[in-house]
């Protein structure tokens, strides 16, 4: 059973003023930043879902070892890119039985955080990290919600009506990794 990595990086980032993922943080782009965790933390393939600006992030990027899942529709919300990229996670083979999903501006989630909640894979699975016992990311979808979760991605919601709906085992992720997002260029200093 392998879990596929996915890193949500289609935004235009209209609060940050630019797309996050040419966002630079402690050296790297956050997009490459996301795709090495995922990797790192033990998910097979890993695919980045682009939109904005998306051959500036193809060229700036290092994006190795990545899958990059074109997102057209990527300025009608996050909700569009989920759906891209379980769209073409259908075409991976049986064994890729879920999805760790991370959006690109969570530079605080570590390798072991991913390999925690990827512990939890399984065709039916919902599981999410925890940070002082509320959920944040990444979070798992397993394949047997991958249909129902698209369905209901829509807008800036991603998966958070349906993981609302469900019971999502939570994994304590506390020390290990940090749940804060990056919204504006001041954020880059709380970091």
């Amino acid at each position: 059973m392998r879990t596929a990595g996915v890193v949500l990086a289609a935004g235009a980032g209209r609060r940050f003023g630019k797309p996050k993922a040419l966002v630079e943080y402690r050296g790297a782009l956050l997009v490459d930043r996301a795709a090495q965790v995922l990797a790192a933390g033990g998910c097979a393939p890993v695919l980045v879902v682009l939109g904005a600006a998306a051959d500036e992030v193809r060229s700036r990027a290092q994006l190795r070892n990545v899958s990059v899942v074109p997102n057209p529709e990527w300025p009608s919300g996050m909700g569009s890119s989920l759906r891209a990229a379980l769209t073409a996670l259908d075409d991976e083979p049986d064994d890729v039985v879920a999805a760790a999903v991370l959006p690109v501006d969570m530079p605080g989630v570590s390798a072991e955080a991913v390999r925690r909640v990827v512990a939890h894979t399984a065709e039916d699975a919902l599981a999410a990290a925890a940070i002082e016992q509320r959920r944040s990311h990444p979070v798992l979808l397993g394949r047997a919600h991958w249909r129902a979760a698209a369905e209901r991605a829509i807008g800036d919601a991603g998966a958070r009506g349906y993981l609302r709906a469900h019971d999502v085992t939570l994994v304590s992720c506390d020390g290990i990794s940090e749940g804060f997002d990056i919204d504006s260029p001041e954020d880059l200093a709380d970091g």
